[in-house]
């Protein structure tokens, strides 16, 4: 049986904070299998009738449970009023260590009349990363986890199945962006998700999204908006602040999963020049789990940082992808450092076993596979 020991380590972790946790990822990420890996937890599949039924009083639900028990609501936001369920179990019962989940942030979710601000902690559950795929789930083979993508059903299949994407697909519009957001064009949403996908990682342009699925760039902005919500995109802005020559604008789009670009983009099998793209991929969930906020670095000569992220006392730690680390070039990381002298500097690469630094001209690199 598969174990995740670095998501049940967060949620434990999780909890010291907050008696109340708040755990998000699309569907089909593992949400509701790492829920049953938590022993002595009470589940609670909030799909069910019956158990819609008894929460329909939370407090007396609540007060029959004991005190130091851990409760599960998954798919809480199908609750006639899910916000009141845990603000009754988070405020009356502070013994109680509850873990609800949902596909979007739990502010998108428009049956939650409140956000519960200070009472809880949010997690997001990302594809399956680089290394829980060697450390838990046994599989060492890279371009499989470029091309089958993360979601554990995806993952752990031998082949690739196209109609797998596309059930997906339709389950993420129907059961998440036409509830939360009543889009009902159907079909101008999902060829603009499908343009996003093919375009992942680069430069997120509005006009030429709008001329190429049709829809007007309002709607585009505001699909993109709902993409990003509900996790099935993520946007990463610019880092700026030193210099008139840098782009400032211009966020890069990625894709929630390299599964679904190589899909969409109709690769069948990884050639050695799609690696970096899809390993940038990888890379940036393992950061955002790390660090939470991402961004990029680029110049008007087109000099450009994978990564950026914030460090304490004014350090901004630089980090680039490689597949291949004898490939690695450090005038980017030089010409950053002109600006923001402060700050690591990181080559991550997909096969380093043991991590190590290099000096160039006193620029100190670490060469390592994870963050």
């Amino acid at each position: 049986m598969i174990s995740r020991p670095f998501w049940l380590a967060k949620l434990e972790e999780g909890w010291k904070k907050r008696s109340l946790i708040w755990l998000s990822g699309v569907r089909r990420s593992g949400k509701t299998t790492l829920c049953k890996m938590i022993p002595d937890a009470l589940y609670m599949n909030c799909d069910l009738p019956t158990v819609n039924r008894q929460l329909e009083n939370p407090e007396f639900f609540f007060s029959n449970i004991s005190a130091s028990k851990i409760v599960i609501l998954d798919e809480v936001h199908r609750l006639q009023d899910p916000s009141l369920v845990l603000k009754i179990g988070t405020d009356e019962f502070p013994g109680l260590k509850i873990l609800a989940t949902g596909s979007s942030t739990l502010e998108a979710t428009r049956k939650f009349r409140d956000s519960l601000a200070g009472r809880k902690t949010n997690i997001f559950l990302p594809p399956v990363l680089w290394n829980e795929c060697i450390d838990d789930f046994g599989i060492a083979d890279f371009d499989r986890r470029l091309l089958n993508g993360g979601l554990p059903e995806f993952l752990l299949s031998e082949d690739k199945y196209g109609e797998l994407y596309s059930e997906w697909m339709d389950s993420y519009y129907a059961r998440d962006i036409q509830e939360l957001f009543n889009v009902r064009n159907r079909t101008g949403f999902l060829k603009l998700m499908q343009l996003v996908f093919i375009r992942s990682g680069g430069i997120l342009e509005f006009a030429s999204l709008a001329k190429e699925s049709g829809l007007s760039r309002p709607t585009v902005m505001a699909h993109i908006e709902s993409m990003e919500v509900a996790h099935a995109i993520t946007l990463v802005f610019p880092f700026f602040g030193g210099g008139k020559r840098e782009i400032v604008k211009q966020p890069k789009i990625y894709a929630f999963d390299t599964g679904f670009v190589s899909h969409y983009k109709g690769w069948n099998e990884i050639r050695e020049s799609d690696r970096g793209i899809l390993w940038e991929h990888l890379v940036l969930d393992m950061l955002l789990v790390e660090y939470g906020k991402v961004y990029y670095w680029k110049d008007k000569n087109n000099t450009e940082i994978d990564f950026i992220v914030k460090g304490g006392r004014s350090e901004s730690h630089a980090l680039e992808c490689k597949i291949n680390p004898d490939k690695y070039s450090p005038s980017a990381i030089k010409k950053f450092r002109e600006y923001y002298p402060k700050g690591r500097n990181y080559c991550f690469c997909p096969h380093i076993h043991t991590p190590y630094k290099l000096s160039f001209d006193g620029i100190e690199v670490h060469f390592q596979t994870v963050p």
